[in-house]
């Protein structure tokens, strides 16, 4: 027996289908820069202090790339799903 969709199901079905596991590599991307956010503070206190720079400073600056790096692929999802979203107008 064939199951009737509602149009929104079948809508959301074909999103999920087109773009498989955005929302899981949306939530991996706010995971991240926020653990590279919270890093780069730390390390940002350390230098501040004067602790251990030679070490303080290159973990900033990993810290900041990755930072940088989910922002970009956040705004690259974005992106995608606009012009997705504007094809099928």
């Amino acid at each position: 027996m064939a199951q009737k969709f509602s149009p929104e199901k079948m809508a959301r079905l074909r999103d999920e289908a087109q773009n498989p596991y955005r929302a899981l590599r949306q939530f991996v991307y706010i995971c991240f820069g926020i653990s590279g956010g919270v890093g780069g503070v730390v390390f940002l206190a350390q230098i501040a202090a004067g602790r251990d720079l030679q070490k303080a400073i290159p973990n900033f600056a990993v810290q900041a790339g990755v930072v940088g790096l989910m922002i970009l692929l956040w705004r690259w999802e974005n992106k995608r799903k606009l012009a997705q979203e504007n094809s099928k107008k």
